[in-house]
This record gives structure tokens, C-alpha cells and sequence, in this order.
């Protein structure tokens, strides 16, 4: 299976299965118990999803080219141009307190300073989705379509199955508590602080510099 289509499937479906599990909070508990903790457990996660990533770019490269669309000149200007908005969503998602959705957990949430959930309850599937969709149109293969178009679909789709999810747990009443707050994209830049913002800004001149020599093309139009 190795270098061919099913082997890029299967490392996708791994991946995509393990980020899953985040979301069972059984079995986050579990986890945390035999891994000494919460930052045990985020630790152990951390390396194992940056090992799954690395499996699945390589299965990617490895995967025949099957040309589904041409590329034009204006969609390599895509992804550069989405990019920085993805990196500081996903710095911020990680790094702040979230009940609702994926990411490092409700613990110490404070709704009177929610930060980035101000602007959106998800913003670690909402960088997922706009990572996949400026990818996916400049690729415009088979390959490309099977790793981007699942995270492009759960990213839309996740959401709602997860707010469905934690009202049912939280009850109406907590619900409404935690969501109290309003939408405001000046208070929530101020709540994220410039620390979030310095390592959005960072993690988008590192993935410019490695995307070359780790996924083999330009990132630059």
C-alpha cells in the first residue's frame, strides 16, 4: 500500500480517528489518569498528532498525481494570503480554555473573557477548514481532494454535532451562562493578548520557511 492512493486514505482516516477521540471526554479522562494529568495528556497527544501528521504529508507526497482541475496563476495566491488568519486561530484555539468545542478543554474558562470564542466557539475547526480550502483549490488532484476535502467537510459540519453535544451535557441553563458574552472582534483581540497574536504571526513565517523542504512545493505564487 505504501506510495499509493489507499495508503494516503488510511493515514487520513487515522488521523482524522485519533483527533476523535479528543472529543469523548471517557476517554480524555482515562487518559489523563495514566498520563500523570492534563499536560501529561496534552503532551502525549502532542507528539503523537504531530507523528500522525508527519505520516500523512508523507503519504501525500508519495501518492500519484491524478489531475482532476487546472491550476491557475491567481490560486497559488490562496493559500499565502489565508494562512495568516489560519495560524492565529489555531495558536489561539489551542491556548485558551473552550467547553464547546475540540481543543485543550473547559477547564479554567472564564465567560466574562471567552478571548478568541468571542469571534467563533470553534476556532481550531474553523482554521482546519480554511487551511483545507485554500489548499484544496490550488491543488486540484485526487490526492489532494482525499487529505483536504475530509477536514474541509468536518470543519463545516463539526459545529453543529458539537454544540448539539455539549447542550445536551451542559444542560440549557449552563448553556447560557457560558455563552453570555457578545461579539465583539476588538474585545476578543484585546482578550487574546499579544502574545497569542506574536505566536500566530510566528507559526506562519516557520510553516512558510519549512513548507518547501517538508512538503517539497514553493508556498510563494
Amino acid at each position: 500500500m505504501s506510495g499509493g492512493i489507499g495508503h494516503l486514505v488510511l493515514a487520513v482516516v487515522v488521523f482524522l480517528a485519533s483527533h476523535s477521540l479528543t472529543n469523548r471526554p471517557g476517554f480524555r479522562r482515562r487518559a489523563e489518569v495514566g498520563l500523570g494529568g492534563p499536560r501529561g495528556f496534552t503532551i502525549a497527544y502532542s507528539i503523537v498528532s504531530l507523528l500522525l501528521l508527519a505520516w500523512m504529508i508523507a503519504a501525500f507526497r508519495a501518492a500519484p498525481m491524478v489531475a482532476l482541475w487546472g491550476q491557475e496563476s491567481w490560486m497559488r495566491w490562496v493559500p499565502p494570503l489565508t494562512m495568516p488568519v489560519v495560524c492565529v486561530l489555531a495558536v489561539a484555539g489551542l491556548s485558551t480554555a473552550n467547553p464547546f468545542s475540540i481543543g485543550p478543554g473547559g477547564r479554567d474558562y472564564d465567560p466574562t473573557h471567552p478571548g478568541i470564542l468571542r469571534l467563533t466557539r470553534h476556532p481550531i475547526l474553523w482554521a482546519a477548514g480554511l487551511w483545507a480550502a485554500a489548499h484544496v483549490l490550488p491543488n486540484g488532484d485526487v490526492a489532494a481532494l482525499i487529505l483536504f476535502a475530509p477536514l474541509l467537510l468536518l470543519a463545516v459540519a463539526g459545529p453543529a454535532m458539537l454544540e448539539r453535544k455539549r447542550r445536551r451535557v451542559l444542560g440549557a441553563e449552563e448553556w447560557s451562562r457560558l455563552t453570555a458574552y457578545g461579539r465583539n472582534p476588538l474585545l476578543a483581540l484585546r482578550e487574546m493578548g499579544w502574545k497569542r497574536l506574536l505566536g500566530g504571526v510566528l507559526l506562519y513565517v516557520a510553516l512558510l520557511h519549512l513548507h518547501e523542504p517538508v512538503i517539497g512545493a514553493n508556498p510563494w505564487p
